[in-house]
Order: structure tokens, then C-alpha cells, then sequence
């Protein structure tokens, strides 16, 4: 069995320290002050609601922005983020309570313009997602009255069909489609092949049909989460473009009266070398899409929004030389923070100087050398940062890793060998 590791960081060096922003510093060596080593997560909710804010300023009104709460559940996240967004979409029960908790002030209550949360007595919408919704969670989804219920396949529409009869409701339904073609093509695309996600759109017309007779339903539209971390401004316009043309079409020869398209999520989130997703180009190309009226059309970032707004941080616990080559190892590592052996990306770190050392033994040191960050667990696939190269790094420093305010923490293999878990900290 081959062992999965992050790709080799050389040449690049580890990133300065000052990357890191001073409040965040200062949060982390004051957790250093204290008796157990450093493995933490430290959140800037602040940041999120930033790019929530960019976002929606840059957008036109039929738009609506949902937060994916799966890219970030800590519920003081959550909470912050439920005056600026229109919505948040989920993918299981506890997201759904979550996200109806944390949505007392109100989605979208405040204006951009607005600078503090107006508590308003409303609840936030939901939409919900997931390719193998249970009868349970279909059943607190109905019971919940959200939005739209992205149905994954036929099945699904039957048995929310069942539900909704039974509760005596009617319950509201998008289609999610596994689009055969796409304006663009390349890695980022995630429709247009065989997948559990979605109904295949050569086999849309017959769901639709049975759809249209099954009772306790209104068909609202269509969700097509189609494109993953993309960077590029035009392409993901003309995405939007497509879903929208799409819907409406589709909707017309179905006999539908579209209310909602939902073209997910897919903004990416740049690490060293690329450019940053273009907000004010993407909304000048979007206002140029005319929607029919009283259609909305949904937006579910999440990486984007929370990507930055979180820093994973562990302590070296040992610093050590094998046949040449420079080991960090960290207390922490994949049981907290697994992006880096998920994701063919170097997601590369800084080193926060650490003075304190109250141990009664050396205290290892090396200086420009290349190093391999790993973890605490005892497989060779704890890496997570490979021959980067460090000015000075000493046992009881700090690692600190940007970009991990986003499918960190959630993303984690927090039982394996049963270590702490990594704590969380809002700033």
C-alpha cells in the first residue's frame, strides 16, 4: 500500500513570520503560556464576515448567498456569520439545527452598508444537500419546512413525497442534475461523468415527469453544484450564465414554475503563486445575467468564505536529525489538520518563535535547513509539510499554518490513537 504524502515543498521556504497577523500571534503565544503544548485552532470571524460582505456588495439582487456550513461548523462561526448571509445550506441534522440556531438575528438582516448585527425575530432559510439522506434526516428536513430539499435521485423524491403527505405538509424540492456538458472543462469541473451525486441530465426529463405526480411537492427548480475552486472570475460567470439558461429551459419543456436555482459552491481559495478569485469582476459579469423574474438564484461558498479567517497551530514537541534530513514533530498533526495529505497542494507554514523553555534538558535547534513537518500518530502518512525550508526552528516553537479556517477542524481524524483533540479558539 502506497502512502499518501503532501507534495515536496522545495524549493520554497517556510513563510515569514509576520504573515501571520499580530493579534494572532499574540493569541497563540499566550496559549503557549500554559502547561500543556500548543494544538489549537484560532479563528478571526471577523475575516469570514468580510468575504461574505464582498461578496454580496458585489453581486445583484436576484442573487442570494447560502454559507456550506460543512466548510466550517464551529457554531460561534456560525452565529457570526448569520446577519450577512441570505441563507446556509446543510448536509445533516446537526448542521440543520445548527444553522436554524445560529439564524436568530435574521439571514441577510443587515445591510452591507451596516457595520454591527440587527437582531431580527426571523429565522435564517435553509437549503439542504447530501447524495444518501435517510428517511430520518429527510424526515427533520420536512418537519423543519426549509427552502428547498435538493433531491439527489428519484428515490428521494418518493420518499420526501411520503414524508411531506404524512406530516401534512407540502414540501419544497430542487433537483440536483449531474449536468452532461459545461461551458468550461479542466480539474475543476465535477459534473458531466458517472457520479453518486445528482440525476444524470440525459435521465432529467422522466425524473421530472414522475416528479411533477407524486403529491406533497412543489418542484421550485434545480440545484447543479458543477465547478470546485475556481479561481478564474469569467469562467465562473459563465457557469452562473449556463445553470441559469439551463434552469430556464429545462423548466419550460418540463412545465415547471422556476423559483430557485442553486449552482452550489466552487470559488476557490488561492495558496502561493496563484491570483485571487476577482469578487468585483465576477459581480460586473453577473449583472449582466437577466433571470426571469421571482427567480433566485443561490450561491453555497464556503472555503471561500472561511479559508482565511482560521490559523491550526502545534507545537514541536521534538526536533530531530535521520540520515540527514530534519524532522519537526508536532503535537498535533493529521488527527487535527488533514487537508495538507487530501489535497495535492503544499500547504505551507510559518514559525512562531517560542522563548519560553522551562525544561531541564536541551533544547534542539536548526537553522536553514530543510525540514519535514509530521505529527504525533504513529503512521508515516502524519505529514503535512515536506522539505520546507527554515531559517530557525527549535523544540517549542510553534508551526502555524494559514488557510485553515475551512475543512480543519470538521475535516480531522480527531480518534485515531485518542490524543487531545485540537482546541478552538475564537479571537
Amino acid at each position: 500500500m502506497s502512502v499518501q504524502f503532501p507534495p515536496s515543498a522545495a524549493p520554497r521556504a517556510a513563510y515569514p513570520v509576520d504573515v501571520l497577523p499580530a493579534q494572532v500571534r499574540h493569541r497563540l503565544l499566550e496559549l503557549a503560556e500554559g502547561d500543556e503544548p500548543v494544538s489549537a485552532y484560532v479563528y478571526d470571524s471577523a475575516v469570514a464576515v468580510g468575504r461574505v460582505r464582498e461578496l454580496r456588495t458585489a453581486l445583484p439582487d436576484w442573487a442570494a448567498v447560502y454559507y456550506a456550513v460543512k466548510a466550517n461548523s464551529y457554531p460561534p462561526i456560525v452565529r457570526a456569520l448569520a446577519p450577512y448571509v441570505d441563507g446556509f445550506e446543510v448536509a445533516s441534522v446537526a448542521e440543520l439545527e445548527l444553522a436554524l440556531g445560529a439564524g436568530e438575528y435574521g439571514a441577510g438582516a443587515v445591510p452591507v452598508s451596516v457595520p454591527a448585527p440587527v437582531p431580527v425575530p426571523v429565522r435564517a432559510p435553509v437549503v439542504a444537500a447530501g447524495p444518501a439522506k435517510s428517511v430520518p434526516v429527510l424526515t427533520a428536513l420536512v418537519r423543519a419546512g426549509v427552502e428547498a430539499i435538493n433531491a439527489e435521485s428519484l428515490l428521494e423524491l418518493h420518499r420526501v413525497s411520503r414524508i411531506a403527505v404524512a406530516e401534512g405538509v407540502t414540501a419544497r424540492v430542487a433537483l440536483r442534475v449531474n449536468p452532461a456538458g459545461l461551458p468550461f472543462s479542466g480539474s475543476l469541473v465535477m459534473g458531466g461523468s458517472a457520479s453518486q451525486f445528482g440525476v444524470a441530465e440525459p435521465d432529467v426529463p422522466e425524473v421530472l415527469k414522475v416528479a411533477r405526480t407524486l403529491p406533497g411537492l412543489d418542484l421550485i427548480g434545480f440545484h447543479i453544484h458543477a465547478a470546485s475552486g475556481n479561481l478564474d472570475a469569467v469562467l465562473h460567470a459563465a457557469y452562473l450564465r449556463w445553470c441559469v439558461e439551463w434552469s430556464v429551459t429545462t423548466a419550460r419543456e418540463a412545465g415547471i414554475d422556476l423559483r430557485h436555482v442553486d449552482i452550489g459552491g466552487g470559488i476557490g481559495v488561492p495558496f502561493e503563486g496563484e491570483e485571487p478569485f476577482d469578487v468585483v469582476r465576477f459581480g460586473e459579469l453577473a449583472a449582466e445575467i437577466r433571470p426571469p423574474a421571482g427567480v433566485k438564484v443561490v450561491l453555497e461558498p464556503g472555503r471561500f468564505v472561511v479559508a482565511d479567517c482560521g490559523w491550526y497551530a502545534a507545537e514541536v514537541t521534538d526536533l530531530k536529525s535521520s540520515y540527514g534530513e530534519w524532522f519537526a514533530v508536532l503535537r498535533g498533526g493529521i488527527n487535527h489538520f488533514q487537508i495538507p495529505t487530501s489535497w495535492d497542494i503544499v500547504h505551507n507554514a510559518a514559525v512562531l518563535p517560542v522563548e519560553r523553555w522551562a525544561e531541564d534538558c536541551p533544547r534542539p535547534l536548526a537553522e536553514n535547513a530543510r525540514v519535514t513537518v509530521v505529527g504525533e500518530l504513529c503512521t508515516p502518512e502524519d505529514t503535512l509539510l515536506r522539505d520546507v525550508l527554515i531559517g530557525r526552528i527549535r523544540a517549542g516553537d510553534l508551526v502555524v499554518f494559514p488557510y485553515a479556517g475551512s475543512y480543519g477542524w470538521e475535516f480531522a481524524m480527531h480518534d485515531f490513537l485518542g490524543h487531545p483533540v485540537a482546541e478552538r479558539h475564537m479571537l
